[in-house]
């Protein structure tokens, strides 16, 4: 399968009625898996990266990804930046619903396997303070509150530039 049908499913997986099987078909089964809220470290296997997406479905059943811009391969590596877009419904571990909606930029950086057909290293990188800020969980920079979040911390009072 070509790099850019596989990063194709792959993102359409997360909103998929069958997440289980099309992680299992776009991804290796020694898979290495890491984003902002695997905090346990690395998951290994689809199988562990569909139980942590289904846990994410349950905060935001309507959460879709979809590309945002060109992605970059050598062949081996790719990098390929993507949009999340939800609505926080659901409770997640034990953060109650917000109901506000949330756009996230992020950047997937993989690794092909070895016979180059399924993704076996995946890193999401994003920014949580914006996606928190988007949720009104964290104050928004600049703002009153995060003035007095700081001053709270310790740090002080700042200049806003």
């Amino acid at each position: 399968m070509p790099i850019e049908q596989l990063l194709e499913r792959f993102e359409s997986a997360w909103s998929a009625a069958d997440l289980a099987q099309e992680l299992a078909a776009t991804c290796a089964a020694d898979l290495h898996y890491e984003d902002p809220l695997t905090f346990a470290g690395p998951l290994h296997g689809p199988g562990a990266l569909a139980e942590h997406a289904a846990r994410l479905r349950v905060a935001a059943p309507d959460a879709r990804v979809e590309s945002s811009g060109p992605r970059l391969t050598d062949g081996r590596f790719v990098a390929a930046p993507v949009r999340l877009l939800a609505t926080h419904t659901g409770e997640l571990e034990s953060f109650p619903p917000t109901g506000r909606a949330v756009s996230v930029q992020a950047v997937l950086y993989c690794e092909l396997d070895e016979d180059r057909t399924r993704l076996w290293r995946v890193r999401v990188f994003c920014d949580l303070y914006d996606a928190a800020t988007q949720l009104g969980v964290l104050p928004k920079p600049g703002s009153l509150g995060q003035k007095a979040m700081l001053l709270m911390r310790g740090f002080g009072l700042r200049p806003t530039q």
